[in-house]
């Protein structure tokens, strides 16, 4: 069952069971999906390794704004964009912990023979092909930076 089929269903879920939050989260999701089915070239399907991509995005968006909302000291709209990101998070495949990526890292770094910040370019290409959808571009940076300089 692809990605789009699922949210369908849980929409289903959700309407009947008048859950508002998981619904907002729920629409975001389906919402993406569209517009990543309409933006390149219009192909029917959209892969999974796009679909992990939109996901990410989403959750970004909402921890970026929940982040002004705490700043702005507006909790209603703070508690919005956490409840969606809780529902956006349940379709991505699990996230590593920082100590599982620094080792994945490492390994990369001995590989490539990354010896300075000036390599960074080189293990941040491959780590985030390696990492995709399990870590996001922020964490992955800072590992980088942390093991190389």
């Amino acid at each position: 069952m692809s990605l789009e089929q699922k949210i369908n269903q849980d929409i289903k879920a959700a309407m009947i069971a008048k859950d508002n939050a998981r619904l907002r989260g729920l629409r975001a999701v389906k919402a993406a999906i569209l517009l990543a089915k309409t933006e390149k070239g219009g192909s029917e399907e959209v892969s999974e390794e796009t679909e992990i991509k939109v996901l990410q995005k989403l959750v970004k968006q909402r921890k970026e704004s929940a982040e002004i909302y705490k700043a702005q000291g507006r909790e209603d709209l703070l508690q919005i964009e956490v409840e969606e990101q809780e529902v956006i998070e349940e379709y991505l495949p699990k996230q590593l912990d920082r100590s599982e990526i620094e080792h994945i890292i490492k390994e990369i770094i001995s590989s490539t023979g990354a010896s300075g910040i000036k390599d960074m370019g080189k293990v941040m290409g491959t780590a985030n092909q390696k990492l995709a959808g399990q870590a996001d571009g922020k964490t992955i940076s800072e590992v980088v930076k942390s093991l190389l300089a």
